[in-house]
């Protein structure tokens, strides 16, 4: 079942097998089983990579299930290489066997893992893989994002997500091979850093060989040798001197230029390893008060985006659809989204790389604070970090959301040591991009004061932000969301200001009796006229207001029983594409249909 595209967009092998699709399943609410051996009766089959709550699975169970069990077969060519085999996300807890045989074990359920599997192969022919997956929905002190830990989704918290959710893979590789590849670019040198890891056999002398293209052009051909099994290069770029020239290589949601990478690995003439990547030359950085892309101030206009949809939850139904929600952002008239509580899959970073979109990534949040919480959340963050370094889409690291998981930071030292620690080592893995240590308010450790400030009279936003003394107008004397923005021994240094959450606007042409009992947003609009009038003076408001060097509003799309989406949660959207485009970027436009309350359909 190839129903995604390959999954690791930037180290790409032509020998792989996707195992997606129908596996045997089963439900072990007791925990009564503790091997492969002991699963006397696979009660369901499942349809990976969905989740067991989903109706795409096959399943659509959303009770308490603390432990499940999946397993299937596969079969593959001979190789006289390594087989092995990739899970891209599996919530929470994992062991894997493969033909009874352990092969790895794994804790965080929004990063990847692997084993390598040759030892475990039988032959050439039938294989089984068997995964026991372990997610506790009453664990608050795991990294869940908006995972419910009630039976029903309440407020802002959606439906569970358990077991496998990203696909399940399987390739075949040389007993030496590539097995990780990171990209740097260092734009103000036109340089780009390769770092290239090779693993298994590597007693022998070894070389790599790194090409770059832009388009038809080759950039660069180079060949270094490894030490220890690695390289790390930077490559020189041929600097075309004027702007225009330079534009032309540089990447931007307005022309996101990427360059073809091919990356071989020798022994001598031998080639063992030929992998496929690409790369894009771009800078991200601040300067002052604003936010700066490739080197000058650039607006920040990003929509939040959960990442939900609701037939099949955090899994996207197909590629397509991570293409097309990439496609919608940007037909709204937004450069970026932040992604919202989850660790996307990197097939949404491949299209927003090639298509140019900004993305914000963030730790999806435990709830309870403890030094085990905060230690699986270093691990997993430190995961995703090294999952997505590589992608030039990836604008942001944010670290925690309005508090959550560290709930007393103006009372509790160690509650701001923890934001403070994942500030620094998130600067630490990764120096190229600004880090937000606490999204919201309450701030400390950070690049970037995100507030979150969802007044619904946009006259009241103007009059809070338009201020001439913001230091002691907004810092000293008002809090956004009832919090106080920067803590005390942290003031503002002069960090960008961005509005990272705001508006909300449901629309509810139906005007809904009884609210709160089915959907709801932080504000309602009934007709699509007023809800077009609130969401263009929200904007305008927001794009006029120089203290902001950018914003993002809530949200992309309804999800579950947030309606405050600007499409439904199948992603129709509200009003005309080319209406909320031009309100987004505060360009005026009279519609006929919309000023007249009638039903504006769909583009």
């Amino acid at each position: 079942m190839n129903q995604f595209e390959y999954p690791r967009p930037q180290l790409v092998r032509d020998q792989w097998q996707n195992l997606n699709g129908k596996w045997r399943f089963c439900f072990d609410d007791e925990g009564k089983y503790f091997m492969p051996s002991d699963v006397k009766e696979w009660t369901h089959e499942i349809t990976v990579p969905f989740a067991p709550e989903t109706e795409m699975s096959g399943i659509q169970d959303t009770g308490f299930h603390r432990v499940v069990w999946y397993q299937r077969d596969f079969e593959l060519m001979p190789n006289d290489g390594r087989t092995i085999l990739h899970f891209g996300a599996v919530d929470y807890s994992a062991k894997v066997w493969v033909n009874g045989q352990l092969v790895a074990e794994h804790e965080g359920g929004h990063t990847p893992f692997s084993a390598d599997i040759t030892c475990a192969m039988q032959g050439d022919g039938k294989q089984t893989v068997t995964v026991w997956v372990e997610d506790d929905p009453a664990d608050l002190a795991k990294p869940r994002g908006k995972q419910d830990w009630l039976l029903d989704a309440h407020s802002i918290w959606y439906p569970r997500t358990t077991g496998i959710w990203q696909t399940v893979w399987v390739e075949q590789v040389a007993p030496t091979y590539i097995q990780k590849l990171r990209w740097t670019p260092v734009f103000e040198t036109y340089e780009i850093g390769c770092e290239v890891f090779a693993t298994g056999d590597i007693q022998q002398e070894l070389f790599v060989e790194v090409k770059i293209w832009h388009g038809d052009q080759l950039l660069a051909d180079d060949y270094y040798k490894l030490l220890a099994g690695e390289a790390n290069r930077k490559i020189a770029l041929s600097d075309p001197g004027i702007d225009d020239s330079r534009n032309e290589i540089l990447w931007s949601p307005e022309r996101p230029t990427l360059l073809d990478a091919e990356v071989t690995l020798r022994c001598g003439d031998v080639v063992l390893d030929r992998i496929r990547s690409y790369t894009a030359l771009r800078s991200v950085s601040i300067n002052r008060d604003r936010f700066m892309l490739n080197g000058r101030p650039y607006q920040l206009r990003l929509v939040l985006d959960q990442g939900y949809w609701p037939e099949s939850f955090m899994t996207a139904p197909s590629d397509q659809h991570l293409k097309r929600d990439v496609e919608l952002v940007k037909l709204m008239g937004f450069n970026g989204v932040r992604k919202h509580q989850k660790i996307e899959d990197p097939r949404f970073l491949y299209w927003a790389d090639k298509l140019g979109l900004l993305v914000w990534e963030e730790m999806p949040s435990a709830y309870r604070f403890s030094p085990r919480a905060i230690t699986r959340m270093v691990k997993e963050w430190t995961e995703a970090i090294e999952r997505d370094y590589s992608h030039p889409c990836i604008i942001v690291w944010v670290a925690f959301n309005e508090s959550w998981g560290v709930p007393n930071l103006t009372l509790t030292q160690a509650h701001r040591n923890a934001v403070e620690a994942l500030y620094h080592l998130t600067r630490t893995l990764d120096s190229t991009r600004p880090v937000i240590g606490n999204d919201g308010w309450e701030a400390s450790a950070t690049d970037i004061l995100g507030i979150h400030d969802y007044d619904s009279d946009p006259e009241k936003i103007l009059a809070r932000y338009a201020v001439t003394d913001p230091v002691r107008t907004l810092f000293d004397q008002r809090r956004p969301g009832g919090r106080i923005l920067t803590l005390d021994g942290f003031p503002h240094r002069g960090q960008p200001i961005v509005l990272t959450e705001f508006g909300g606007i449901a629309y509810d042409p139906k005007q809904t009796p009884n609210p709160d009992e089915t959907t709801w947003g932080y504000s309602r609009a009934h007709t699509a006229e007023s809800y077009l009038k609130q969401y263009r003076r929200l904007l305008q408001v927001v794009n006029e207001t120089f203290m902001f060097s950018g914003f993002c509003y809530t949200q992309f799309a309804d999800t579950f029983q947030e309606a405050n989406g600007l499409l439904n949660a199948d992603r129709t959207p509200k009003l005309p594409l080319e209406v909320i485009s031009n309100a987004t970027r505060n360009i005026p436009m009279f519609h006929r249909e919309v000023e007249e309350g009638k039903d504006p359909g769909t583009p």
